[in-house]
């Protein structure tokens, strides 16, 4: 990337592919900004860089880079494509942490783990400027994209009329509403909204605080 378009980038602020740091904080930490990258939509990761977009630099460039290779390698499960570049701006080294969005979604913190837990698995998405832990809802449904599998067969019945009927009344609906509203259990009403969602009645929305909520798609 070039100087300008580093710049270019770095002028727009943090947003859901966008994140600064000033340094290299902890393993845990990037691994959750780099997770939330690839299971989302890609993103920059600009090491160097205050929050407000203040140009500091890095001590060490390939230490930086060390550092974040290893963040890669130790603690993000599955593995996480990157491309790493150092960028020099007023004379002061940046790394720029390139990593597209995945096509072997959910990623996770390392568990070690052969198949991943929904009880326990630590996955993250970028919503807005931030990387926030993803709901099992928002799980289940990165890994039915992941694995391109259409539902074969699908009956609407009182749960997804009760839905429908909320959408009518609201702009959206979210599992608490449609567990008390169908009087039903919270598995079924999070597996009808999963399922409304990919056959794409449904859009999954994520709040900054980590919540989601589930509107129409157009399609109703």
């Amino acid at each position: 990337m070039s100087p300008k378009k580093l710049l270019h980038l770095i002028d727009g602020g943090e947003n859901i592919k966008v994140e600064f740091k000033q340094r290299f904080s902890t393993h845990i930490k990037i691994a959750k900004e780099i997770i939330a990258f690839a299971n989302t939509a890609g993103g920059y990761l600009i090491i160097g860089v205050d929050d407000d977009g203040s140009i500091y630099g890095v001590r060490s460039e390939k230490g930086e880079a060390e550092l974040v290779k290893e963040t890669v390698r130790e603690y993000c499960q599955p593995q996480i494509d990157y491309q790493i570049e150092y960028i020099e701006l007023f004379g002061k080294e940046i790394v720029l942490v390139k990593i597209p969005e995945s096509d072997n979604k959910p990623h996770r913190i390392q568990d070690y783990k052969t198949l991943l837990d929904l009880n326990t698995a630590e996955v993250f998405i970028r919503v807005n400027d931030k990387s926030v832990p993803a709901s099992k809802e928002m799980i289940k449904i990165l890994q039915s994209n992941t694995k391109s599998t259409p539902l074969k067969k699908y009956n609407f019945g009182k749960p997804e009329v009760i839905v429908f009927d909320i959408l009518r009344s609201k702009e959206s609906v979210t599992v608490r509403e449609l567990v008390e509203q169908a009087n039903i259990s919270r598995r079924r009403a999070s597996r009808t909204l999963i399922k409304l969602v990919r056959i794409n009645l449904l859009n999954i929305h994520t709040k900054d605080n980590g919540e989601d909520f589930f509107s129409s798609s157009g399609e109703l």
